[in-house]
């Protein structure tokens, strides 16, 4: 009889540890490098130790990338992905083509009734939650109060897009580096469509009929796209077709814009001094108007959703509803300081003392994310679903095509009225192969 000699403690606690290394589940998670998502993968570790058979590899892109990466693999069924960071726009329309993992049977203590109604219904199809809602957003004014007060403007409680323009034109100082305001210009759906979808609301225009016939070289459009090219052309900095969320939130942060039409996540980090150079001269207000206030202020959620073909959907549910929890949103609070905490997402948030006392545009934020009815966003009758985007299939093409167009005009390449006739053409012939008409 042949005897086996025990191995060392310490040997068999290696073997034990190498076997259970072979045998961790890898999810890879794909999102976008917004400051939120930063802060979730520097918090990596903290769901990695208590999940020790799960390890997370992030894969961080920029908004534009990412949306073409991620509509490709989930398309294809290529399974690269086990989470994929998406929004309010892709949610519903992914879900029905069962391109998504319903999210049914989520933990009690996750409490899916805290997450804000609008971002929760924006995230459901047929009534079943298909993403979790990582931060949510609408949209507002930011302002330095010091250049206000020094060129003796007093910000109105619901400002119109003619006075921005004058205040713009009044304290635009380019050879001190003060820009007179900051928008977004580089191209893209997600980019400056979508502040420019709200610009056109404000000024009475939409994407589409009642007959799904574009409408986008209509004289509403024409008067909000050559408004635009004047305001940013000639009050924004140099280069401004190539600024989005990211470069304008930088730009504002060290003091280079007098004003800020943009997302209301935006606000933790330019109040946070040790983010912003503006934290204490920081006012904000209400997105601007023009001929209606409808759709002039967008709403939208990033969120964590799992792809059918996905080989590690336990896993990647459990990361999920980690990195949306109220559990999550305290350790962010407790580390990074409050405003940083994700927004927009659950009512616990924005009822915490310790939120609101740091983050003085806390109530400010929910109301206008209460407020945005993307069923009812544009002052005449539209068929579509959406503020800063139409929630259909085809919106995704016809909205980068758009936003190249406006980002030509705004560089000068060519004439308003021809970037929108171009625009006309090529989302006609989208909507026609598509058969909406014929």
């Amino acid at each position: 009889m042949k005897l086996t000699r025990a191995l060392p403690l310490a040997t068999l606690a290696a073997a034990v540890a190498a076997a259970s290394q072979v045998q961790a589940e890898t999810l890879r998670v794909a999102t976008v490098n917004n400051n939120d998502m930063v802060i979730m993968q520097s918090l990596t570790s903290e769901f990695e130790q208590a999940h020790p058979g799960i390890e997370v590899d992030w894969v961080i892109l920029e908004e534009n990338v990412l949306r073409q990466r991620l509509t490709t693999d989930v398309a294809t069924g290529g399974g690269q992905f086990d989470v994929m960071t998406i929004g309010t726009y892709e949610v519903p329309i992914w879900a029905e083509r069962e391109w998504l993992v319903p999210l049914t049977d989520l933990p009690d203590d996750y409490d899916v009734d805290d997450l804000l109604t609008s971002v929760r219904d924006g995230l459901s199809h047929d009534g079943t939650l298909h993403a979790l809602p990582f931060y949510g957003e609408s949209s507002m004014l930011f302002y330095r109060t010091d250049l206000f007060e020094e060129h003796g403007i007093e910000m109105p409680e619901q400002p119109t897009w003619e006075e921005v323009h004058d205040w713009a034109s009044r304290i635009h100082d380019p050879d001190n580096g003060a820009y007179g305001i900051c928008l977004r210009g580089k191209p893209g759906w997600g980019e400056n469509m979508a502040f420019v979808s709200t610009l056109v609301n404000t000024f009475g225009g939409r994407w589409f009929d009642e007959e799904w016939q574009p409408q986008i070289n209509s004289p509403e459009w024409q008067e909000a796209i050559a408004f635009y090219v004047d305001l940013l052309g000639n009050y924004g900095p140099p280069g401004a077709s190539s600024n989005g969320f990211n470069e304008n939130q930088a730009l504002f942060s060290s003091g280079r814009c007098a004003m800020w039409v943009d997302a209301t996540s935006a606000a933790g980090r330019i109040y946070d001094a040790r983010e912003s150079d503006v934290a204490d001269v920081l006012g904000f207000s209400q997105a601007p108007v023009a001929v209606t206030p409808k759709g002039s202020h967008w709403l939208w959620s990033w969120a964590l959703a799992i792809p059918a073909s996905s080989e590690r959907q336990e896993a990647a549910r459990q990361f999920i509803t980690w990195a949306t929890s109220r559990d999550y949103v305290e350790m962010v609070g407790e580390r990074e300081g409050w405003t940083s905490v994700p927004p927009g997402t659950r009512t616990s948030t924005y009822q915490d003392e310790r939120y609101s006392e740091a983050a003085p545009f806390a109530s400010f934020v929910l109301e206008a994310m209460q407020n945005a009815d993307p069923t009812d966003s544009t002052l005449e009758p539209s068929p579509y679903v959406g503020v800063q985007f139409a929630g259909i299939p085809e919106f995704q093409a016809i909205g980068t095509q758009v936003g190249q167009m406006v980002a030509a005009a705004l560089t000068g390449q060519m004439p308003v009225q021809q970037a929108l006739d171009n625009a006309q053409r090529s989302a006609e012939r989208t909507m026609r192969q598509a058969g909406y008409y014929d």
